[in-house]
């Protein structure tokens, strides 16, 4: 899925679809996977300076953010600030923290301080900066930059007053655990109690609406509102991986068995503890297919797909609840 521009964003089955290019989102999620294994082998570190170096490119002078290429190298959209903005600025947090050459750890703040001069207006891409923002800050804890973004989020999620649907938004929509896990990186990098246990009844909340028959049963892609308790598909590997994230978060901040048991049962998803009885994981390939259908499984296995699942696996193994490897 990975040429010597980047990573591309779609495959029919295991092929990659070179004709649709790249995308940020995708070598974003790529640069978090890859900044944060601990094995920094060449190959890896190969890769990992591939994908900062696209994130870098896709950075305009004014902070905002590229999110399409196409297969020639052009890329093909104004510059903004949606959700691609937010994972660019995750990456580049992550990236900093994570590489272990000095270099591109360097180039990774530089990027970060460049995209972080913007001030994010949608609350899911404050929520994704916010995550690169906690890296940054863990290392820098002066960063006025980290700060900010930090700041943000922690007042752009507030729950509405309703002891029914605690919840910032109408209705749960995709990747819904980066919200909480927003505050949890917000609150423990301000250190402000208040905003970490708002982070953690968010995620308490998602969890208990999103499992079912002790396993997970996501919300699927027309979202989840108040009253709504069936099961949903399509359901999406990111909502996996975004649970499997924030509840790591969550067990490192609070060593409460219950989250890690959340991380437990994200990667059990993938396995095939789900709705369908249907892996998500393809071992003979190591790449995760597209969704959870309720025919079964969408076949394809693009980069969305299999870093979700790469992802999540990280977090499984990091907390000794997943024993085998991924190819």
């Amino acid at each position: 899925m990975t040429d010597e521009r980047g990573v591309f964003e779609h495959a029919l089955l295991d092929a990659p679809r070179r004709e649709h290019g790249y995308c940020v989102d995708d070598v974003a999620r790529a640069l978090v996977v890859l900044a944060r294994d601990p094995q920094h082998d060449p190959e890896l570190t190969g890769l990992t300076s591939l994908c900062l170096a696209f994130i870098d490119r896709a950075v305009a002078p004014s902070g905002r953010v590229h999110n399409r290429m196409s297969p020639a190298g052009r890329f093909t959209d104004a510059p903004g600030t949606g959700d691609w903005w937010g994972r660019a600025v995750w990456s580049l947090g992550v990236a900093f923290a994570g590489i272990p050459a000095a270099a591109d750890a360097t180039r990774a703040l530089a990027v970060f301080h460049r995209a972080a001069s913007v001030r994010p207006v949608h609350t899911r891409s404050a929520a994704f900066a916010a995550l690169g923002a906690g890296e940054v800050l863990a290392i820098r804890p002066g960063d006025a930059a980290a700060r900010d973004l930090l700041r943000r989020a922690a007042d752009m999620i507030r729950p509405p007053l309703d002891a029914a649907w605690p919840w910032p938004e109408p209705r749960l929509q995709y990747a819904n655990a980066v919200l909480p896990e927003s505050l949890l990186a917000a609150g423990e990098g301000l250190e402000d109690a208040e905003v970490v246990d708002r982070g953690l009844g968010m995620l308490k909340f998602l969890l208990d609406v999103e499992t079912r028959d002790g396993h997970l049963s996501v919300t699927g892609t027309h979202g989840r509102g108040p009253g709504e308790v069936d099961v949903q598909f399509d359901q999406q590997p990111i909502e996996v991986a975004a649970i499997a994230d924030a509840c790591a978060r969550a067990f490192d901040l609070t060593a409460d068995d219950e989250w890690r048991a959340g991380v437990a049962m994200a990667w059990a998803w993938f396995e095939g503890d789900n709705d369908t009885g249907i892996p998500l994981y393809d071992p003979d390939t190591g790449a995760g297919f597209d969704g959870l259908t309720r025919d079964g499984r969408n076949e394809n296995r693009g980069a969305e797909s299999t870093l979700a699942m790469l992802s999540t696996f990280q977090q499984a193994r990091r907390l000794g609840v997943v024993a085998a490897a991924v190819r």
